[in-house]
């Protein structure tokens, strides 16, 4: 393998458990030196094993004078896969520099036998097809939230890692936490709060799955916010493929 004179320095893209997981597995390889990159829209983030960079660049023109500045080799998005803006602004800022960008970006879910899906594309559609009565369990984050608060037709349970940032309507109850939750939690929670309806994103992963296993073994109807065609080609959906992917471009 060819040995380089300095670690390559890495821009990673995340805020997702993804990325923590690459960081960790870099961050004794001295091959690499990573800056892991979060939004900064949770107050409290996990704890990333690198250097860290909290906030936004400024559009695609300060991403490229961040990569620029910062003497960046590589950038690595693995930010969640509804971050759209970033991840299109990460494709243009790094092509206007001429380095190589890799997308890592877990695969969608699948409906399974038993499964009462409906597929829309986005938060104001999943809004619009509720039926007045409604007790629905929200899982989209404390983002785009309107659509659903302006629903005072519906009972709306929320559930998300911090409270959101407008005021909450009564129709709608918060509940903070964190994942990864069991299908048995998931059930009760369900069941507890007459539930006839889940209305969540295709973020994809085994941490958040539970809802969807305990709503298919109740029956319930899930109203699933489908991945938006961005154009970014993803180039790994595990965080082995991407190092595997790594290990050939310092081989280059």
């Amino acid at each position: 393998m060819t040995q380089c004179r300095r670690p390559l320095r890495v821009l990673l893209l995340g805020g997702t458990r993804e990325a923590r997981e690459l960081a960790e597995a870099l961050s004794d390889d001295g091959r690499w030196k990573v800056i892991s990159s979060l939004a900064g829209r949770t107050r409290d983030p996990e704890a990333v094993p690198s250097e860290i960079r909290v906030g936004g660049f400024g559009g695609m023109d300060g991403l490229a004078a961040f990569l620029k500045e910062g003497a960046i080799d590589l950038v690595v998005d693995a930010t969640h896969p509804f971050a759209e803006v970033i991840s299109r602004n990460a494709v243009g800022a790094a092509g206007q520099l001429g380095l190589p960008y890799l997308r890592l970006c877990r695969p969608a879910w699948r409906g399974e036998a038993g499964d009462r899906w409906q597929s829309v594309a986005n938060v104001q559609q999943a809004a619009d097809v509720l039926s007045p009565g409604h007790r629905v369990f929200l899982t989209i984050g404390r983002q785009k939230l309107a659509p659903f608060f302006a629903r005072d037709d519906v009972r709306i349970i929320a559930r998300m890692i911090e409270a959101p940032t407008v005021p909450v309507p009564p129709h709608v109850e918060i509940i903070l936490a964190r994942p990864p939750f069991e299908v048995s939690d998931e059930a009760e929670l369900m069941q507890a709060r007459e539930i006839n309806v889940l209305v969540t994103k295709n973020a994809g992963g085994p941490s958040v799955e539970s809802k969807l296993i305990a709503a298919r073994n109740l029956g319930l109807p899930v109203i699933m916010i489908e991945r938006s065609q961005n154009g970014v080609p993803v180039d790994a959906e595990t965080v082995a493929e991407l190092i595997v992917l790594l290990d050939r471009h310092y081989a280059t």
